[in-house]
């Protein structure tokens, strides 16, 4: 079963066997809050087991598929308030996937921590480097534990019957014994480990792959090399040199050493193939970075954050360090920092006028600097809305330059007066400041600029946003006066390419503005301006940078969606990393290529001043070349349960999204099956007209149909048009937070064609 590949690995290794034993640790939730726990690591080496020390208390698991880092020393923000009573090479940090929140412990020695720290790390490796067949392996094992309800390491009739409904299975009990029967090959009433295994490839047997494999094969056995080579260029339409191709996913995927030696690939094979990165909907060699990042920066867009140091809603939520951490380990690479006066001269961040906690701005910094280039190299712009005094902007200029160092841009990169945006490959490692600035980047050549000079506070003022949306709520009430702001030459020097401005029209631009102006919108103005002057809007932004944020209304936290932004070209498109929804799922799917840098390259008729991209009216364009999009979605495999209730099994149905310029936005379901979230089988055909391939994003959902009610989510994947593999593929299913649920998965069958 799947621990023994484990227990392998855990012979020897000092780290988890004292895990494996168990150690007290302190949880730690707060000043006050520090209380006992017993952590164990069990047998199955993936999951964590703690309970409190007093007898008869519950007790609490989590498993270390569900942790995405461990962090060392005081690196949250509960960790950091208690820096004075327990050194840092106690402390740690579980940082889990998606939203959850995190679990602050202190060992009772540097040694202790040091233990679980390395054994957690190793444990995230194996799991990491472990291959297809191994996953679900362990995945079996999972369901076997949770089913042997009397631990006694065989499963009754009764526990199959359980287990079923707990996989999604609607089974009727005949046909279910009788799967019962023939895995049991001991005869003994019971399934003990590989009868299950065989009960499982039972349950699971893949007909729809089946009859794809003995399409492509002249025996009916195997594929051949040239069997393989004719289902890769026909129905996969591959090119490059298939032969070679073949040859490695035989090697890779092929667990038969006899078929291996014939270069053959048996059925089985074939399903680890498909259920590969290989055999998956989005295209492997656009996972890494593969575009060209040389060009000026407007020429990207860039995944951005608003206000990044909310944790929840925008009026009384926590504000947190964390936040920035999990903007910038997502691939964030423009981050949100409101500054107000502080007490005792330290500036501090919040959204002003409202209930939301303070955190020091030193902190925010240091969070950047630490956590801005561990998943991508290029820049980061940190996107500063400022309130302060000139004393404490003095205080904030001496901070960034004091923590950041070399890290911080300065001054231009060459020292001369620009004549353009530099790119993404001449900034790697580098943060810029996106604030308001006293005169131009030319006068700083020329020494034209006072020692404190007024600067008129830009449209881009969230306090002042909410004002102009009527939003008249307790918490911000207060009238906004458009005033004159005094601010420090010492954080107006350090604005070198992202000049905070206020924006008066796209005329008025084109005569006056620089390159290096940014200008920031609402959604709403921005919404405005695409739907009166699209076009304008587009040459805009393929000369300088623009910013959209969200609405004051939206005090949830909730997003509004990116396309129609991204649309005209807006490279800055800020949303709530911390809600979890559609806006956030196609950000996560736009950013998924290229290396997950947070710089995804333009299309080419967006960056060339002179051609007029109208996102209205795409057939205009000289390039325009819409395409058919084709989706056959075949079958569904173990996915998620949704309802909380025993006896509840899901109604899937699958709709497919397009979201893209305006004439191409559109939504098609297949049907829905009844009880089945295990197996369910479409082969429901759905088809699109696509006029503008280069800025659509497909997005595949799975419902649990109701028809009393609204539809419950079961899970999701975005992508690229552009980054889709065609013929069969495998949709690998993220949850609702953007995290993998393996292994659930869709099968699809995919054409995109030109328009006759």
């Amino acid at each position: 079963m799947a621990s023994t590949g484990s227990s392998l690995r855990i012979q020897g290794d000092d780290n988890l066997q004292s895990m494996l034993v168990g150690t007290v640790m302190r949880k730690i939730k707060s000043r006050t809050w520090k209380k006992q726990r017993y952590f164990k690591l069990q047998d199955d080496c993936m999951t964590i087991w703690y309970k409190s020390k007093k007898a008869g208390n519950t007790h609490s698991t989590f498993s270390v598929g569900d942790v995405e880092a461990i962090r060392e020393g005081h690196q949250s923000e509960v960790l950091l308030s208690i820096a004075d009573e327990f050194p840092p090479d106690r402390c740690f940090t579980v940082v889990f996937r998606g939203r959850r929140g995190n679990l602050d412990l202190v060992a009772e020695s540097a040694e202790e921590a040091q233990s679980w720290i390395r054994g957690m790390k190793k444990l995230i490796e194996n799991l990491e480097n472990m291959g297809e067949r191994e996953k679900l392996d362990q995945w079996i094992g999972d369901w076997f534990k949770k089913a042997d309800k009397n631990n006694d390491g065989r499963m009754n009739f009764k526990e199959v019957q359980d287990l079923l409904k707990m996989m999604n299975v609607d089974m009727n009990e005949h046909h279910a014994h009788r799967l019962f029967t023939m895995a049991d090959k001991s005869q003994s009433g019971t399934l003990e480990d590989d009868e299950f295994v065989l009960f499982y490839k039972m349950l699971t047997q893949r007909e729809d792959v089946l009859r794809v494999f003995q399409e492509y094969s002249v025996d009916g056995q195997k594929l051949s090399l040239s069997d393989l080579e004719d289902f890769l260029r026909e129905e996969q339409l591959e090119g490059g040199d298939i032969e070679q191709h073949a040859k490695q996913l035989i090697e890779c995927c092929e667990p038969s050493e006899t078929a291996k030696l014939l270069n053959a690939m048996t059925f089985d094979g074939f399903l680890m193939y498909l259920g590969s990165a290989e055999g998956s909907i989005f295209n492997p060699q656009r996972r890494r970075v593969f575009q060209d990042m040389s060009q000026p920066l407007c020429h990207y867009f860039i995944s951005s954050s608003h206000n990044t140091y909310l944790m929840e809603d925008q009026l009384r939520g926590q504000s947190s360090i964390e936040g920035y951490i999990r903007a910038l380990t997502r691939g964030c690479r423009c981050v949100e920092v409101d500054c107000w006066d502080g007490a005792n001269g330290e500036p501090i961040v919040y959204h002003g006028h409202t209930f939301t906690s303070k955190i020091l701005f030193k902190d925010v910094v240091n969070t950047v600097g630490n956590y801005a280039f561990k998943v991508s190299e290029y820049p980061v712009i940190l996107s500063i809305e400022n309130h302060c005094s000139v004393e404490q902007q003095r205080v904030m200029a001496q901070h960034l330059n004091h923590i950041l160092g070399d890290k911080l841009l300065k001054r231009t990169l060459d020292g001369k007066a620009p004549i353009g945006l530099p790119s993404p490959e001449d900034l790697k490692g580098k943060i810029l400041l996106k604030a308001k600035k006293i005169g131009g980047l030319e006068e700083s050549f020329n020494g034209m600029v006072e020692d404190s000079m007024t600067g008129e506070v830009s449209d881009e003022d969230e306090a002042a946003e909410i004002d102009e949306d009527n939003l008249h709520r307790e918490s911000v009430r207060h009238r906004i006066k458009r005033s004159r702001q005094r601010l420090s030459k010492e954080l107006s020097d350090y604005v070198v390419y992202c000049k905070s401005v206020h924006f008066s029209s796209f005329k008025h631009s084109r005569i006056h503005s620089k390159f290096y102006e940014v200008a920031s919108f609402t959604e709403s103005k921005a919404r405005k301006h695409l739907r009166e002057a699209g076009p304008e809007f587009v040459h805009h932004n393929s000369r300088q940078l623009t910013r959209v944020y969200p609405s004051g209304f939206r005090t949830d936290s909730s997003n509004f969606n990116p396309q129609e932004m991204w649309n005209t070209g807006c490279q800055i498109v800020a949303l709530n990393f911390q809600t979890a929804g559609e806006g956030m799922d196609l950000n996560d799917g736009l950013f998924s290529q290229n290396g997950n840098c947070g710089y995804v390259l333009k299309p080419s008729f967006m960056r060339e001043a002179e051609k007029g991209f109208d996102p209205e009216m795409p057939q205009k364009h000289d390039r325009y070349q819409p395409v058919v999009l084709t989706v056959q979605v075949i079958s569904g495999q173990q996915l998620p349960k949704v309802n909380i209730k025993e006896d509840s099994i899901v109604d899937p149905l699958v709709r497919v999204e397009i979201h893209g310029v305006p004439m191409d936005q559109a939504k098609q379901e297949t049907r829905y099956i009844e009880n089945n979230g295990f197996n369910p089988v479409w082969y429901d055909t759905l088809r699109f007209t696509i006029h503008t391939p280069e800025l659509a994003m497909v997005r595949f959902v799975v419902e649990d149909y109701d028809k009393t009610s609204k539809n419950d989510f079961v899970g999701q994947f975005t992508l690229p048009l552009s980054c889709m593999q065609q013929g069969y593929r495998h949709i690998h299913l993220l949850s609702k937070d953007g995290t993998s649920i393996p292994p659930s998965s869709l099968f699809v069958h995919i054409r995109i064609t030109e328009l006759e």
